[in-house]
């Protein structure tokens, strides 16, 4: 029974207990807490004796059960972000609605049908629970429905779903996923998400070194501009410093911007319209070229993360790999993608489509551009790209008809 866990081993079988083990962070913890492997692991329990999951553990289960069942389809930090909003990560913890006198269980808070639901319609029969519910208690069990479920919302209603859809449609169903209901839910979301212990990634975390591939790297210190820039403040081959704001935020400086964008045509877009100064502007307008974004906009570019699974996995864009939304604070990957998208739009609808269509496209949205009037988003990419390419260029460029930015 629920009721009953005093233990790990008595709600995980002992291929679960394994995999746990096999996590060095989760090893690291319990060795560190007097647990012995071969010995039955206690649960952490909170001020009133309910049984919890640390931050660590919880990472641990939503990596292993994603790996298994989800790889490339869910990010596990929305997983781990969703259970510490839902059940601050009890397994016994229960939610009565009065309004639809449903209780939702578990870690994930499932509703019982909606795990009914997935078993019987939608094929996920890893664990059998019909006819005893009660194992939707269980940590990985648990977290398996709530990933199984995210991961139907992502293309509810046949559509592409962004995060921020699919995080308000968990909390209210797909109907209350733009209702003002929700929007409260999706705020304190990103908070979590982004004080989640694999966020916080420490000092590698800010050189350039730790989120880049040795091959990347070396492409950018050869570009003339970016050397001279990092031999003058001191950096050394392996470790490389991003600029810091006030808040000790990391962002990329326009040279650096400019130099990612460079690299990222010439390598796989070279054969496309797009201009790497369009891109450098754009990671301006989105992310003023913070390494891990601004608010909901992931990474340098703001392409979040089921954008950039979409695009690896229906158009085989497939150069840098998306396994999770960390993946996307590499900005190498992030501008990828976004150059990725920018083809999308460029053709959106199967129609040829202006520069001034896609970029207002890339920022707010394609139902959402309207080309009768300039707008805010075209007037701020404007402003962006005159720092990437000589204004009065632009102008002629402009009045001879030619396109400046795709």
């Amino acid at each position: 029974m629920a009721g009953s866990f005093k233990y790990w081993d008595d709600c995980l079988d002992p291929l679960d207990m394994e995999a746990m083990w096999t996590d060095p962070e989760v090893s690291k913890e319990w060795i560190d807490a007097g647990e012995n492997k071969g010995q039955k692991v206690h649960l952490s329990r909170d001020p009133d004796g309910q049984p919890y999951l640390t931050q660590t553990e919880m990472k641990a289960v939503a990596a292993i059960i994603v790996r298994r069942h989800f790889v490339s389809q869910i990010d596990p930090d929305m997983i781990c972000a969703i259970a510490e909003l839902e059940s601050d990560r009890q397994p016994l913890a229960m939610r009565y609605n009065r309004k639809t006198k449903e209780t939702s269980v578990g870690i994930m808070q499932m509703l019982p049908k909606t795990a009914v639901w997935l078993v019987s319609e939608m094929g996920y029969r890893t664990y059998e629970i019909e006819g005893n519910l009660e194992l939707l208690h269980r940590p990985f069990i648990s977290v398996y429905f709530g990933a199984a479920y995210l991961k139907w919302l992502s293309s509810y209603d046949g559509k592409d779903r962004n995060e921020e859809f699919v995080v308000r449609a968990y909390r209210g169903g797909p109907k209350k996923a733009t209702h003002k209901s929700t929007l409260d839910y999706w705020r304190r979301y990103l908070s979590v998400k982004q004080s989640l212990p694999s966020r916080r990634a420490g000092d590698a975390w800010r050189y350039w070194d730790s989120r880049v591939s040795p091959e990347d790297m070396e492409e950018l210190w050869r570009d003339s501009d970016v050397l001279r820039e990092w031999t003058k403040s001191g950096e050394k081959r392996g470790k490389v410093r991003f600029p810091h704001d006030a808040e000790k935020r990391p962002y990329l400086s326009r040279l650096e911007v400019k130099a990612v964008a460079e690299i990222i045509v010439s390598k796989h877009f070279s054969e496309s319209q797009i201009r790497p100064t369009a891109l450098a502007a754009l990671a301006e307008v989105s992310s003023m070229r913070f390494v891990d974004g601004v608010g909901s906009h992931t990474g340098i570019m703001g392409i979040d993360y089921q954008k950039a699974l979409w695009l690896y996995r229906e158009f085989g864009y497939k150069a840098y790999k998306v396994n999770s939304v960390e993946d996307l604070s590499n900005p190498f990957t992030s501008m990828y993608f976004a150059a990725a998208y920018l083809v999308w739009l460029s053709k959106y609808e199967g129609r040829e489509r202006t520069p001034q269509f896609v970029i207002q496209a890339y920022l707010g949205g394609p139902e959402n551009v309207n080309l009768q009037e300039s707008g805010p988003l075209w007037l701020k990419f404007e402003q962006a790209l005159s720092y990437y390419e000589d204004p009065k260029k632009i102008r002629e460029q402009e009045q001879q008809g030619s396109c400046s930015i795709l």
